[in-house]
C-alpha cells in the first residue's frame, strides 16, 4: 500500500520534534562515587560508588536513552566537561 500525503506529513513532523535528552555525570561532593542526573527527569539522581562507576553510569544512561537521542556529559571535580558521549536512540518496535 502506497503512503498517502497525510502519512508523509506525519512522519516528517515526528522527525522534526524528536528531542535530545541530556544526562550529567560527575563526582559527588563527599568523594564517595559519582552521581548521574537526567535533565529530562531532574528528580531522579543515581549514585554509583563501585570501582567502574563512570562506565556503569554511562551504560545506564544509554540504556535509558534507547528510544531517544541523548548526550551524556562527564564532569571533573572542577566542573569541567572531560568527556561527551552522543547516543542515537535506535529502539525499534518489533
Amino acid at each position: 500500500m502506497a503512503k498517502g500525503a497525510d502519512q508523509s506529513v506525519i512522519e516528517e513532523s515526528a522527525a522534526a520534534t524528536k528531542t535530545t535528552h541530556l544526562y550529567e555525570l560527575g563526582p559527588r561532593s563527599d568523594r564517595r562515587g559519582v552521581h548521574l542526573i537526567s535533565m529530562h527527569c531532574p528528580s531522579i539522581r543515581l549514585w554509583y560508588g563501585e570501582p567502574d562507576a563512570i562506565n556503569n553510569a554511562i551504560g545506564y544512561a544509554k540504556f535509558r536513552a534507547r528510544s531517544h537521542d541523548a548526550v551524556i556529559h562527564v564532569y571533573d571535580e572542577a566542573g569541567n566537561v572531560i568527556q561527551t558521549h552522543d547516543h542515537a536512540g535506535d529502539f525499534k518496535e518489533p
